[in-house]
């Protein structure tokens, strides 16, 4: 059994099942809008690498502002009216993208917005909701269950994605998020969140976090751990078209390297959940898949075999070597008080995806001196060297939490 018996009350186990169904809704939409941007835009005669990026900085814009927003939010009013607000919002916005006029990118990006800002709250509300309602030995299982179920969103994504319209597509998301909100009338408020009520203590004071060099460096390594992440999901799959033509990978790459990429993230994640309770080590286990992760982004980049069929396998052995995803957000939310959790949560996957722009910059600013022929190859390997150099040192010098006690203020 995951958990010790009579250890998780029903309540508890209905607050995992309806984070981790969230949190599929949240990776259902952000990997949609992947799959079926291009035919979204020819349909609206906007297509064109200028709108996709346009479309894109919008939608990574509201998610960066949302963690903030949510983050703040489910520090000063509670976790639960995050979740139910920001589901909410992007549901709605899912919806709304069906119906954009055609020719009107303006009103495609401020939906985009709106859907990141939405999305920015559901992970963060989630994971903290679960490391405070359950006990410090068994909060692991918990937050491992919400992302490894929620990566199977991208699945679902991409199975919808290709078999409607994008229409229809964008319309399930908004249905079933909405579906989502009827499961969560069951849910209650942390139990830790209710005893700051009629404390004084400055709850979601997000500049607390820039207020001492301590504080400050403890922040933003729990940002930068989860570099390698994004690095390997947006460079080297959402890139892999450009990527494989220099590697010479023999036939027409498509949108299943998304998806099997997060089916490994899935497996990936439930992996280090378990070791982290075996282990009892959060950054034993980080520790050990940033190291594998090194020779997975090797091995890609320099394939022993130029099948598709090779090249799906590695896209699913990058997302299982980024199954770390988990730990990341755990280990954020215990880093902190009660009073600054939420904040920490939020913010710090959501400035994690928001690296992405920075990271693709760099990309594309090193592909030049390498050449027409390996250029993109080279570029990808020094980014990847870069992120996974950053995100080791940031978790070697941070502070274990396996088994920490949560139940204390920021003062």
């Amino acid at each position: 059994m995951l958990f010790n018996k009579g250890s998780v009350s029903r309540t508890t186990y209905l607050l995992i099942i309806v984070a981790s169904l969230g949190y599929f809704v949240d990776i259902y939409d952000l990997v949609l809008f992947n799959v079926i941007k291009k035919a979204s835009l020819e349909t609206l005669q906007l297509s064109g690498e200028k709108n996709e990026i346009t479309l894109f900085n919008w939608q990574m814009t509201g998610m960066m502002l949302g963690g903030i927003f949510w983050g703040i939010l489910g520090d000063k009013k509670g976790r639960l009216s995050v979740l139910f607000g920001s589901i909410l919002l992007y549901s709605l916005a899912n919806i709304a993208n069906a119906f954009v006029n055609q020719g009107n990118i303006n009103a495609y990006s401020l939906i985009r917005f709106f859907a990141g800002l939405g999305l920015a709250g559901e992970l963060g509300a989630g994971i903290t909701l679960v490391v405070e309602m359950m006990s410090k030995e068994n909060r692991g299982y918990g937050t491992m269950i919400i992302v490894a179920f929620g990566a199977l969103g991208a699945v679902f994504a991409s199975f919808v994605g290709s078999s409607f319209t994008w229409q229809m597509a964008y319309i399930v998301g908004g249905i079933l998020g909405i579906l989502l909100l009827v499961l969560r009338i069951g849910t209650m408020e942390s139990t830790l969140f209710k005893q700051l009520e009629n404390n004084e203590t400055a709850k979601g004071n997000f500049t607390y976090l820039f207020s001492d060099k301590k504080i400050f460096l403890k922040y933003l390594k729990c940002i930068l751990i989860g570099l390698p992440i994004w690095y390997v999901v947006g460079i080297l799959i959402s890139l892999s078209v450009g990527i494989t033509k220099q590697l010479g990978i023999e036939g027409v790459v498509t949108a299943s390297a998304i998806m099997y990429s997060y089916i490994g993230l899935s497996a990936g994640d439930l992996l280090s959940g378990l070791l982290s309770q075996l282990w009892k080590s959060r950054k034993k286990v980080v520790i050990t898949y940033l190291l594998c992760l090194s020779c997975l982004v090797i091995l890609f980049l320099f394939p022993v075999s130029k099948s598709l069929t090779w090249f799906y396998i590695m896209c699913f052995l990058l997302g299982a070597g980024t199954g770390f995803w988990a730990l990341f957000v755990t280990i954020a939310s215990e880093q902190f008080g009660t009073n600054i959790r939420s904040t920490v949560t939020n913010t710090a996957p959501n400035f994690v995806r928001g690296s992405l722009v920075l990271i693709t910059l760099l990309y594309k600013f090193l592909e030049p001196f390498f050449g027409d022929l390996n250029g993109k190859i080279y570029s990808a390997l020094i980014v990847g060297g870069v992120c996974i150099t950053i995100s080791f040192i940031s978790i070697v010098t941070i502070e274990e939490t396996f088994g920490k006690d949560l139940d204390y203020l920021e003062l």
